[in-house]
């Protein structure tokens, strides 16, 4: 799978996140890379909402895991790596268990625990361009 989403302006992420559900295929982890502020969270909150999260979808920086269910009643697990200071605190809290549930995980600095991801884990990147446009890629 590889695929190339523009977002040329914030009106359009939930265009892109469409494109993106439909790009998915079978895959259930996706780790997400891109510098500070290049839209990680919004994205991934633009995400849930199209998936049909009805929760409010929030970074989870200090709890590490927000746990979110679609209309369908679907597991979505939004983390957030950012603070973790050592990998056995990944470890501790039980990362095989939503890495390999099968369940949607979608994964916010995922370099911090890149020794830990699923082999078929789906590389997404998110550049922010000069203009301010956004470019997701897939891999």
């Amino acid at each position: 799978m590889s695929a190339i989403i523009p977002i040329p302006t914030i009106a359009d992420l939930h265009d892109a996140a469409r494109t993106f559900i439909t790009e998915m295929g079978d895959s259930s982890v996706f780790a997400f890379y891109g510098k500070m502020g290049a839209g990680k969270t919004t994205f991934i909150k633009a995400l849930c909402e199209e998936l049909g999260v009805d929760e409010v979808v929030t970074s989870p920086t200090f709890a590490i895991v927000n746990e979110y269910r679609t209309d369908s009643g679907e597991l979505v697990y939004h983390f957030d790596f950012y603070r973790i200071k050592r990998i056995e605190e990944v470890y501790d809290m039980g990362y095989e268990d939503y890495f390999f549930s099968g369940a949607l995980c979608f994964i916010e600095w995922p370099e911090l625990v890149e020794e830990l991801l699923p082999d078929d884990a789906v590389r997404v990147r998110i550049e922010e361009n000069a203009d301010g446009s956004r470019t997701i890629t897939m891999d």
